[in-house]
C-alpha cells in the first residue's frame, strides 16, 4: 500500500513538473515600440527596449511612412513588410536573452535605428 502511495505521488510531483516546464510564464509582458515619434522624427520610440525572455515587442506604426522593422541575422523577428496605415502593427516574442539590434530599412540612413535587450 505505501509503495501504491508513493508511485501515486512521484507521478503527481512530475505531472507538475512537466507542466511547469511547458506552462508560458505567467508574468510574460509587451512592450510597445512606435516607429515614428510623436512628434514626427523618423527615429523608434523608444529606440532601445529591456525585456525578459518570453517577452514581446509590439511595432506600432506612428507617423512618416512607411516603416518596418528588420532584424540582420534574425529573419523569424523581422517584419520586412512595409507598414504604411497609422496603427498597423505586429508583435514579436523574445524566447532567448541576448542583445537584438534592428532598423527601419527606407529610414537606417536617417537613424533610424533600435536595439532589443533581452535578459
Amino acid at each position: 500500500m505505501t509503495s501504491i502511495v508513493r508511485s501515486i505521488a512521484a507521478a503527481f510531483f512530475g505531472f507538475l513538473l512537466v507542466l511547469g516546464l511547458i506552462a508560458p510564464p505567467a508574468n510574460a509582458s509587451t512592450v510597445e515600440v512606435k516607429l515614428g515619434t510623436d512628434d514626427g522624427m523618423l527615429a523608434f520610440s523608444p529606440s532601445t527596449i529591456t525585456i525578459s525572455t518570453g517577452d514581446s515587442v509590439k511595432f506600432v506604426n506612428n507617423k512618416l511612412a512607411p516603416h518596418n522593422a528588420v532584424f540582420d541575422g534574425h529573419e523569424e523577428l523581422s517584419h520586412a513588410d512595409l507598414a504604411f496605415a497609422p496603427g498597423e502593427s505586429w508583435t514579436k516574442t523574445f524566447s532567448s536573452a541576448g542583445t537584438y539590434e534592428f532598423y527601419c530599412e527606407p529610414h537606417r540612413g536617417a537613424g533610424m535605428v533600435g536595439k532589443v535587450v533581452v535578459n
